[in-house]
């Protein structure tokens, strides 16, 4: 327990505990900084932030996975490197604060602890975002609604930590709710929930794979998708219709044309996914998560061998709808929809599988959708 964690650091109690989760990224892949519509779900595993202030100006900081404490002083938000650079997630909610019509608390220690497996594109980084920003907010007797708490934690990873993130990560966990899909236009953005069909299931193999690249790649296909949209004369590709794209091919060198593509042909790939998923089809859906990775791996390339391997395994395996990639790509985790007869045994034997080809066993987690960040109630408060 969190509590318990905190007393044996700091000696005492938490004033404040929140808590967001981690998020699945159902159908949308790279398709929220195109302006276009993403589906996620909030899972339950979560991102746990505690915090109690103290009569200093200093902010502490400590964590589960890290030994040691980081402190700094109270106002100074600057970017830490190298161990402390898990910092940088709950820094950049205090350094972002003011920009929202909100200040930063004072003095405080603080920890952060997980449950969510690092590194498999299940977006730990939006769900400390969120629970920092909580934490924060409630220790400095403020608030923000809800879209505002989203953009807030957005802007900490965009303009602190670096990453050119869309709304997808801090939206599905700001606005997750059990047995439902968060859909995200994320042009406006708007937020509305889906929810899921009864029966289905989610198993996430994370292949433990990371390209070294990866922030680097990840930030090549944002530049290739606005040059994308520059050259076809449009703010974002969610402007761009198939139409558009095709008499507009010859404007386009081949990278920037084949990641447009992948954009436009996902997002109606999205809108066709709510409608089945309203319609209680999850044949229809699981096709469309199949297609989605097709189209991950031949026109964005964002896929790799590894996560090639899990879903091509998984699409053809009993009692599964479909499998794709989730999250950035690159590496990372590979998601099934399945029905209640997919069980830990088929999910073993798809990994003995995947360890025959490549050496070693990927981490299996059968995830449930959860609500979203909130605060937690704190004995005695």
């Amino acid at each position: 327990m969190i509590r318990e964690q905190f007393r044996s650091i700091y000696g005492r109690a938490p004033d404040i505990v929140a808590r967001a989760p981690g998020r699945i990224e159902f159908i949308g892949n790279h398709t929220d900084y195109n302006g276009g519509a993403v589906l996620g779900a909030s899972i339950d595993r979560v991102v746990e932030v505690a915090l109690a202030a103290r009569p200093d100006d200093v902010w502490q900081f400590a964590s589960d996975g890290r030994p040691d404490l980081i402190s700094l002083p109270a106002g100074e938000a600057e970017k830490q490197a190298g161990a402390s650079a898990w910092v940088n997630y709950p820094l950049g909610v205090l350094a972002s604060l003011p920009g929202f019509g909100r200040l930063p608390p004072g003095g405080f220690d603080f920890l952060a602890t997980s449950n969510l497996p690092i590194g498999a594109g299940l977006s730990s980084s939006a769900a400390i975002e969120l629970a920092s920003a909580l934490a924060f907010l409630e220790a400095a007797g403020q608030a923000l609604p809800r879209p505002q708490l989203v953009e807030l934690a957005r802007h900490a990873e965009n303009q602190f930590v670096g990453v050119p993130c869309g709304i997808l990560d801090q939206g599905v966990s700001g606005f997750g709710r059990a047995n439902h899909l968060v859909y995200i236009d994320c042009r406006g953005p708007r937020f509305e929930l889906v929810p899921l069909p009864a029966g289905a299931h989610f198993w996430i193999f994370n292949t433990h794979t990371r390209h070294a690249l990866v922030d680097g790649l990840y930030a090549a296909r944002h530049r290739e998708c606005m040059e994308a949209a520059r050259a076809l004369g449009v703010p974002l590709l969610a402007d761009v219709s198939a139409e558009m794209l095709a008499a507009g091919a010859a404007l386009l060198e081949e990278a920037p044309l084949r990641r447009a593509r992948h954009v436009v042909e996902e997002i109606a790939r999205v809108e066709a996914a709510v409608r089945a998923l309203r319609a209680g089809d999850l044949a229809a859906v699981g096709a469309l998560l199949t297609a989605s990775h097709r189209s991950s791996r031949v026109l964005f390339e964002n896929s790799t061998a590894e996560l090639d391997f899990l879903a091509d395994h998984l699409a053809a395996s009993p009692h599964v709808f479909g499998a794709r990639l989730t999250g950035g790509g690159f590496g990372g985790a590979v998601m099934a929809l399945t029905d209640g007869a997919f069980d830990e045994a088929q999910a073993r034997a798809v990994a003995a599988t995947y360890e025959a080809e490549f050496g070693v066993a990927p981490a299996i987690l059968h995830a449930r959708t959860a609500d979203g960040a909130t605060l937690v109630p704190v004995a005695g408060r």
